[in-house]
């Protein structure tokens, strides 16, 4: 007897003509899949079918938040004569690369012009591989921003090395290096600094956070 049948008898010899079958759920698209917090996704959807062919109409059930960092579920069920099949998708939301990139806006404490001079507005690029985004606009000069940050980041976690750049005025150099995390709604992250400001006289240093937001 074929044990895919719903009335399947593991003691039957053979097959008697009496199997019967619930529907055959066919998932559109991968059963697992991972996406980037805060983008929209779009539920591909599954068919189903009798034995015979028939089409078989599919329900789903969603637990699906692409607004915050998790694994979730959709479940689509079909049902006929002989019975339900269920079937799951598995959904992972997660911060990547794509969760740091695009424009910005900061606010901080870290003392502005003499301290580590922040753009308020900087703009974040994908760096040479999959764990490196740049900050660019990095720093707010007395012409315009300028600078790059090179940051490594692994899932939701953001380091900077330590770094240099010129300081506003071009009478000394920034020295700077921070840490910090995503928020799990990828809509922000705040960066912790450690930042030395050697312009002569109304430089200093310190530690200051910086929250970006979209």
């Amino acid at each position: 007897m074929d044990s895919s049948a719903a009335n399947y008898n593991d003691e039957a010899k053979k097959d008697d003509g009496t199997c019967v079958y619930t529907p055959v759920i066919t998932l559109n698209g991968a059963s697992d899949t991972t996406i980037s917090v805060a983008t929209e996704w779009t539920d591909p959807g599954a068919t189903a079918a009798n034995i015979d062919g028939a089409i078989v109409a599919v329900t789903d059930n969603s637990t699906v938040d692409a607004g915050e960092v998790g694994v979730y579920e959709v479940t689509y069920t079909a049902t006929n004569d002989n019975g339900t099949t269920t079937v799951i998708r598995t959904v992972n939301v997660v911060v990547n690369q794509d969760s740091w990139l695009g424009d910005w806006s900061v606010s901080d404490n870290c003392g502005g012009g003499t301290g580590l001079a922040l753009n308020g507005s900087p703009n974040i690029i994908a760096g040479g591989n999959g764990e490196q985004i740049l900050i660019t606009e990095f720093l707010n000069g007395v012409t315009g921003s300028y600078g790059t940050a090179i940051c490594q980041i692994d899932g939701d976690a953001i380091v900077i090395d330590q770094a240099s750049d010129g300081a506003p005025g071009g009478l000394g150099d920034i020295i700077y290096e921070g840490f910090g995390t995503m928020n799990s709604n990828g809509l922000s992250f705040t960066i912790t600094y450690t930042w030395q400001n050697t312009t002569p006289i109304t430089g200093g240093s310190g530690t200051c956070s910086a929250t970006y937001s979209k």
